[in-house]
C-alpha cells in the first residue's frame, strides 16, 4: 500500500503544483507509467481501467466539442446577457439567475463544460458591470460551486455519472428518473446556502445598461436557431440510445462531431481551431489518474471500503445512503472524484447481491458535491481555477477551502436525504 500511495500522492502534488507549466494530463500519464514499471499495476489493469472509462472519456470529448462550437457562435454569451437583462438591475436577482444559468449549462454540457466555457464569459460581464473584486469573486465562487452541485440530472452531466451508470448498467431514463429530484433539491439548496454565505458581497443594484443587447452576441443567426433544435433532437437521441442499450458516447461524441461539421459547412467556425483548442489534457488526466489509483485497489483499498459499506448497510437505508455519500465526498476531496468514483463503484459491486442501487446514486452525489471542499477535489475546479488565474483572478487554497468546507456539507446532506426520501 505504501508504494501505491506514494505514487498517487506525488502524482497529485504535481497535478496541483504544475511546475514549469507541466500539464495535468502529462503528469497523470507519467504517474501511470511509473505505477506500471514498478509493478503496482499491470497491463491487464490498464485494460480494465480503459474498459471502465472509455465511454465517459469519449463522451466528454464530444460534449466539449459541442460546447466550443456553441461558444463560437455566441450561444453562451447570449444566455449570459439574457440572464443579466432579466435581473432588471437587481444584484440579488442577477446572483440567483447566474446560478440557474450555471445549473442549466452544467446539466446539459457537463460540469467541465460549465467551468471552461461559462466562467470567462461571466467574468467578462462582471468586469463590464464594474463590480468590485469582492462581488466578482462572490459570483465566481457561486458559479464554480453550482457547476458541480448541479451536475446530477443526466448521465452525461458529469464523467462520474457515466462511469457509475455504465458500471451498474443504469439506463439513461432510469438514471434521470432517480436523479431529477436530487438535482432540483441540490440547485435550490445551493442557491440558499450560497446566498447566506456570500450575501454581504452581492451588490444591491447593478447598471445593466453597460451591457450590450443579447442579440449582438449572436455571430451566426442560422446556427443559433439550429442549435436549439439540434440540442432537443440530441436529447431525444439519448433516450433512443437507452432503448437500444447504446453507449452514451455514440450520441455525445457523435452529436459533437456532427454539430461541428454543420457549423463548418455554414462557415461559422474553423474546425482546426476547435480541435486544437479542445482540452485533450483532460483525456490523458482521467485515464492516467484512474490507472494510478487502481494501484490502491490492488493493495486492498476497495476491500476495506467494502467492509465499511457493508457496515453502513446494516444500519438502515437512510443511514447507508448518507454515510456512503459522505464517504465518497471525503475521498473525492482528498484524492479527486475521478478515481474515487471508480474505487467506490468497485467496492459497492463487491457487496454482491446486498448492494442497494440507491448507494450507487449516493456515490455519484458524494463524488459530485464532495470535491468542492478542496481545490483539487474535481477536475472542473482545477480547470475553473486555471481559467481564472489566466484572467488575472487568483483564489488562494485557503480562501477556496474555507468556502468549500462551509457550504458543501449542508448541501450534500440535504441532497442525500432527498435521495433517501424520494
Amino acid at each position: 500500500m505504501f508504494l501505491a500511495s506514494s505514487i498517487f500522492i506525488i502524482t497529485l502534488i504535481f497535478v496541483i503544483w504544475q511546475p514549469k507549466n507541466l500539464q495535468i494530463g502529462t503528469t497523470a500519464v507519467i504517474g501511470a507509467i511509473v505505477a506500471l514499471l514498478l509493478g503496482v499495476v499491470s497491463l491487464s489493469d490498464v485494460w480494465i481501467v480503459t474498459d471502465i472509462v472509455w465511454d465517459a472519456t469519449l463522451s466528454f470529448i464530444g460534449i466539449i466539442i459541442l460546447s466550443m462550437v456553441l461558444d463560437e457562435i455566441g450561444f453562451f454569451e447570449w444566455c449570459a446577457l439574457k440572464m443579466a437583462k432579466f435581473s432588471n438591475g437587481s444584484g440579488m436577482k442577477m446572483f440567483v439567475y447566474s446560478i440557474l444559468l450555471g445549473a442549466f449549462v452544467s446539466a446539459l454540457f457537463a460540469n467541465d463544460g460549465a467551468a471552461l466555457i461559462l466562467t470567462p464569459i461571466l467574468l467578462a460581464k462582471m468586469r463590464i458591470l464594474q463590480l468590485n473584486m469582492k462581488s466578482i469573486v462572490a459570483f465566481l465562487l457561486a458559479g464554480g460551486f453550482i457547476s458541480d452541485s448541479a451536475s446530477l440530472p443526466l448521465v452525461f452531466s458529469n464523467l462520474t455519472n457515466i462511469v457509475t451508470a455504465n458500471y451498474f448498467d443504469i439506463g439513461f431514463a432510469d438514471y434521470m428518473a432517480n436523479m431529477i429530484i436530487p438535482y432540483i433539491v441540490s440547485v435550490l439548496a445551493s442557491i440558499l446556502f450560497l446566498w447566506l454565505i456570500l450575501r454581504k458581497d452581492i451588490p444591491k443594484q447593478v447598471d445593466i445598461s453597460l451591457l450590450k443587447e443579447p442579440s449582438s452576441a449572436i455571430k451566426d443567426e442560422r446556427m443559433f436557431k439550429l442549435s436549439w433544435v439540434f440540442l432537443a433532437l440530441l436529447l431525444v437521441g439519448y433516450f433512443v440510445g437507452d432503448a437500444y442499450d447504446l453507449p452514451v458516447a455514440v450520441f455525445a461524441l457523435g452529436g459533437g462531431v456532427i454539430f461541428l461539421l454543420i457549423a463548418t459547412a455554414f462557415k461559422s467556425v474553423e474546425p482546426k481551431s476547435i480541435i486544437k483548442e479542445a482540452p485533450w489534457q483532460v483525456v490523458w488526466f482521467s485515464i492516467g489518474l484512474y490507472i494510478v489509483v487502481y494501484g490502491l485497489e490492488n493493495e486492498g483499498l476497495t476491500d476495506y471500503l467494502t467492509l465499511l459499506l457493508q457496515d453502513f448497510a446494516t444500519r438502515g437505508d437512510t443511514f447507508a445512503i448518507v454515510a456512503t455519500g459522505f464517504l465518497s465526498a471525503f475521498l473525492s476531496a482528498i484524492m479527486n472524484n475521478m478515481p474515487t468514483v471508480m474505487i467506490m463503484d468497485i467496492a459497492l459491486d463487491n457487496m454482491g447481491e446486498n448492494v442497494n442501487q440507491a448507494l450507487a446514486y449516493a456515490n455519484i452525489i458524494g463524488c459530485n458535491l464532495g470535491p468542492k471542499m478542496t481545490p483539487f477535489g474535481s477536475l472542473a475546479t482545477l480547470l475553473w481555477l486555471h481559467v481564472l488565474a489566466k484572467k488575472g483572478v487568483n483564489i488562494s487554497f485557503a480562501q477556496y477551502s474555507k468556502f468549500g468546507l462551509i457550504i458543501t456539507p449542508p448541501v450534500l446532506l440535504i441532497v442525500l436525504l432527498a435521495l433517501a426520501i424520494f
